[in-house]
């Protein structure tokens, strides 16, 4: 999906500065201990100090403007054009799809007895949700009874579904 797309992206962003900020205080530190320390005005550099203070704070903001953005690209909602609810159980899922009149389903979870060779245990399920492709889909995501997490991993969606509460999610496949 796109957000996901923006997520590796963002993630490669980080992951570069992170690295380049761990190399640079990996080659200080064996500086300091491999040389011998002669320059004794080190100590009164306030030039030193203010770059030192500045560009941390450079570096923070030039992670957390594109981790905003991508904050708001997953919570924008579109005009989407289906609604699906999915309402988690103790052990299943039951999904609703609204704008198609009473088409609802459980989504049990089969038994490694069942399994095809290649399967996945613990996440093939009987019936699957059918999503269309390049459209807009608002998932509305609820519990009955305990806590559950309804994720596409591929997709870089995860929202939580919490009895009483009705958490929703658009994303485009």
């Amino acid at each position: 999906s796109p957000v996901m797309e923006e997520l590796i992206t963002f993630h490669d962003h980080a992951f570069m500065a992170m690295s380049l900020i761990s190399f640079l205080v990996l080659y200080a530190l064996l500086s300091t201990l491999t040389t011998k320390l002669t320059n004794t005005s080190i100590t009164d550099a306030q030039e030193m100090e203010t770059i030192w203070t500045i560009l941390p704070a450079i570096i923070l903001i030039l992670i957390a403007l594109p981790s905003l953005r991508i904050l708001y690209l997953t919570d924008e909602v579109n005009d989407p054009s289906f609604t699906i609810k999915s309402i988690g159980h103790q052990w299943y899922w039951t999904y609703e799809y609204t704008d198609y009149g009473s088409l609802i389903f459980n989504s049990y979870m089969l038994p490694p007895l069942f399994l095809n060779p290649g399967d996945l245990r613990l996440l093939e399920v009987d019936n699957r949700v059918v999503l269309p492709i390049e459209a807009p889909v608002r998932m509305m995501i609820t519990s009955q009874d305990v806590l559950h997490s309804w994720t596409i991993p591929t997709l870089g969606l995860k929202t939580d579904a919490v009895p009483g509460r009705l958490n929703q999610t658009v994303f485009t496949a």
